[in-house]
């Protein structure tokens, strides 16, 4: 066989035994093996929001599932009834955290002002940004702000 760079290559088919280990070592090491149509899509969902609210720079009102589709060339509904099912949690409320958690990182480095961090991450107002974040985490920006710098959760724990 050839693979996409050229490289011969030599596939051999591995028992169902032997994947088994391997996916344990890779779990061990912080992995998943994706083999299956569904973790696949997760995979693809959770990276391209990460993607889009962490290292994104220009936030601006975007249209999710459109965006969705289009950069995972799936429709948008199988995405949101797969994601929904195996997350327990729609991709709007993955989205909402992932925003919330980028707003905690903000105000931890207290550079900007909620306002700032508002318009930087593409709310539309700074009550609105306020509003969700009271509903995700309990408390206004403002508080959290003064209480605590690390209580943010890893992208992995979301």
């Amino acid at each position: 066989l050839t693979d996409v760079t050229g490289v011969q290559t030599c596939a051999l088919p591995i028992s169902k035994d032997q994947q088994k280990e391997f996916s344990k070592k890779l779990l061990s090491q912080g992995f998943e093996l994706l083999n299956s149509e569904e973790s696949k899509i997760i995979n693809a969902v959770k990276s391209y929001i990460i993607n889009k609210v962490h290292y994104t720079h220009q936030h601006s009102n975007y249209n999710l599932s459109d965006d969705l589709s289009k950069a995972l060339h799936t429709n948008y509904s199988k995405l949101s009834k797969t994601f929904s099912r195996v997350e327990g949690i729609t991709i709007e409320q993955y989205l909402l955290q992932q925003r919330i958690e980028k707003v905690k990182e903000l105000l931890s480095y207290e550079e900007k002002t909620i306002s700032e961090i508002a318009f930087d991450l593409g709310y539309s107002s700074t009550a609105h940004l306020s509003a969700q974040f009271k509903k995700i985490t309990g408390m206004p920006p403002s508080a959290f702000k003064k209480i605590t710098k690390n209580q943010r959760k890893s992208l992995d724990d979301i």
